[in-house]
């Protein structure tokens, strides 16, 4: 099986590409694709569109897990629709690309992955980094966050598998 993590945002969209083969996890692509500064979001919406359907084409995931917008409120509810618009994007092109979609909020994905659902960036960062095996940390808070999403959905679809074997057995 092979997972597309993306961490949405319209100034930078981080995405990690892992595959699994068996008890084997492995980072095939990570990084972030940039938005651009452009005050006009459908401009950003556009470049990461086109990135992450290069990345789509490229690597062909099985399924995509996504984390849901999380917006703090000292930023602001337009920060909130505009990450969400990003996350629209890589929504639209899971469906076109026919693959299907896992929703994972922050809190759960941080738990998954560094065992505290309020951890900063860099304990997930380096969580990641240590469940992968990596030679340095991803390149970059985004890429690590993507990343972190797509262990999560693995680490959730492997319970699953789990308890479907039980239930045969």
């Amino acid at each position: 099986m092979r997972v597309l993590g993306v961490d949405p945002g319209t100034r930078f969209l981080g995405y990690g590409v892992l595959d699994v083969d068996g008890p084997a996890t492995r980072c095939l692509d990570q990084g972030a694709i940039e938005g651009g500064r452009s005050t006009v979001v459908g401009e950003r919406l556009l470049r990461i569109q086109q990135g992450l359907g290069e990345v789509i084409e490229r690597w062909h995931p099985d399924q995509m897990a996504i984390e849901e917008p999380f917006v703090a409120p000292e930023r602001g509810a337009k920060s909130g629709i505009v990450v969400g618009q990003a996350q629209a994007v890589a929504l639209v092109l899971a469906a076109g690309a026919g693959m299907p979609v896992h929703r994972y909020a922050p809190s759960r994905v941080k738990s998954a992955v560094a065992d505290y659902g309020a951890g900063t960036k860099q304990q997930v960062a380096q969580a990641v980094r240590l469940l992968l095996g990596l030679d340095e940390a991803p390149a970059s808070e985004d890429a690590s966050d993507a990343l972190a999403v797509a262990l999560c959905h693995i680490q959730q679809w492997r319970a699953d598998e789990r308890v479907r074997t039980a239930r045969v057995s």
